[in-house]
């Protein structure tokens, strides 16, 4: 008979209590990542190229606008009550715009001027469509469809065809320092910043409110005001995709912010995010458009046509939705027996 003998470091490690937190709030993102790891084992293995250190950079920076949009449409569809958020890809879009043909001829072009900007604009946007939803009460998807059609048609009306021009440093941020993608930097500020917001009230408050409105309601939280921060930060978490966007297609492009909804809307889905709100976080937003980039990758690899992708990317939003249904089905059904 073999002894088995545990590590007394590595166990007091997982057994403290912020450790174990951190595991059970984040139970949700285990499927996601075991998709993310054999997706990539697949990718390295039917592409050769894949893990090549001059790759890194270029699929990272593709990478980045996904899965920021996908954070983005993450956080109101966490507040619960039909939440969502319609005009990330549109949003993400007009920042080329607005960069490309107002900052810059304008002579701003300093990152000190232009990602403040980009920051203020992003929380006034989304405040404006969190006011719409949280005080006005509008339903989220009438509220940021009518937001989505407001940036679509103003970004087409200044930009139809791709043009403009954009800072140097912007270009280089999709670049690498050294042999690290510099989208790696943004990710780490993000996930810092992140870290530092949910150690207070705002993220329990979140999924308190997105599980049960009128509990949290009861129990003192100000809806309201969740909401309208909730999609302030959503607003500039898409501004901050469209930023790295900007720097991706090196110019604005009135068309080009749209598609995102679509696959943000996929990303949270995969992400194993519940989109009856409650149950989540950044993390699922980001391992799902992780996911979604991955299976892009192998169908360019396939050289599938464009058309038939967007087939793919249909079947793929159908299929996540509902299997995000089926598992938020069965939890309920299984904590309801548990009673």
């Amino acid at each position: 008979m073999t002894s088995v003998v545990s590590d007394p470091a590595r166990s007091s490690v997982l057994s403290t209590p912020a450790v174990r937190q951190i595991l059970r709030r984040n139970t949700y993102a285990a499927v996601p990542l075991a998709m993310l790891i054999v997706l990539f084992i697949v990718n390295a293995a039917v592409q050769p190229q894949f893990l090549a250190q001059h790759n890194w950079a270029t699929s990272m920076s593709v990478l980045c606008p996904t899965v920021l949009t996908a954070m983005a449409m993450t956080l109101p569809v966490l507040s619960g009550n039909g939440g969502i958020d319609l005009s990330v890809g549109p949003l993400a879009g007009f920042m080329s715009v607005l960069i490309s043909t107002l900052l810059v001829p304008a002579g701003i072009t300093s990152p000190l001027t232009v990602i403040p900007i980009v920051i203020v604009f992003g929380l006034l946007s989304g405040a404006i469509t969190g006011v719409l939803v949280a005080y006005v009460r509008l339903p989220a998807i009438i509220a940021t469809l009518g937001m989505y059609l407001f940036y679509d048609g103003l970004a087409t009306e200044v930009l139809p065809q791709a043009g403009g021009s954009v800072p140097v440093w912007l270009v280089k941020l999709n670049g690498s320092v050294g042999p690290i993608p510099a989208v790696w930097v943004v990710f780490a500020v993000i996930a810092l910043l992140w870290t530092l917001v949910s150690r207070g009230s705002y993220m329990r408050n979140l999924l308190a409110v997105g599980g049960d409105e009128r509990t949290s309601y009861t129990a003192g939280v100000n809806v309201a005001r969740l909401r309208l921060v909730t999609y302030s930060m959503g607003g500039l978490l898409a501004c901050l995709g469209g930023l790295m966007l900007t720097g991706l297609i090196q110019g604005g492009d009135g068309t080009v912010g749209p598609p995102y909804t679509i696959s943000a809307i996929t990303a949270v889905a995969l992400g194993g995010i519940s989109l009856a709100g409650g149950r989540g976080g950044l993390l699922g937003g980001a391992l799902g458009g992780g996911v979604l980039f991955l299976i892009q990758e192998l169908l360019t690899d396939a050289h599938v046509s464009v058309y038939s992708v967007s087939v793919v990317d249909g079947i793929i939003l159908i299929g996540a939705l509902a299997l995000n249904g089926t598992v938020e089905y069965l939890r309920r059904r299984s904590s309801a027996s548990r009673r």
